[in-house]
């Protein structure tokens, strides 16, 4: 249940910042656009990746690295917010979801730990 859950959110935030990158590209703000596309994409890649482990520890390590891609999500989130590229709609929604997506991260890492 949490996995598919981790599955489709991950999925609408990576579509949900690929949208918000087109929107600062053609604004002009070339350098977090493309911060904040990495990160926030990659977040669903590796939680892609983790479905076809190779090890306990091999999926723990992908879970891991989603979860440190998401934080980075929500700094670019925060930065964009304060430097007023975002208005606080925006902002509330994508790192609503990058919140969640932490917070199973979190749950499913020390539930494979176990």
């Amino acid at each position: 249940m949490a996995k598919s859950k981790l599955l489709n959110i991950s999925t609408d935030l990576a579509i949900d910042i690929i949208n918000l990158s087109r929107k600062l590209q053609q604004e002009k703000e070339f350098i977090i656009s493309n911060q904040i596309g990495r990160s926030g994409t990659s977040i669903g890649a590796n939680i892609r990746e983790a479905q076809y482990a190779q090890s306990k520890a091999d999926f723990i390590s992908k879970f891991k690295i989603a979860l440190k891609e998401a934080n980075e999500t929500a700094y670019w989130l925060h930065i964009l917010l304060k430097t007023e590229c975002i208005d606080n709609g925006v902002y509330k929604e994508l790192n609503s979801k990058c919140s969640t997506i932490r917070f199973l991260l979190i749950s499913s890492i020390k539930t494979a730990s176990k």
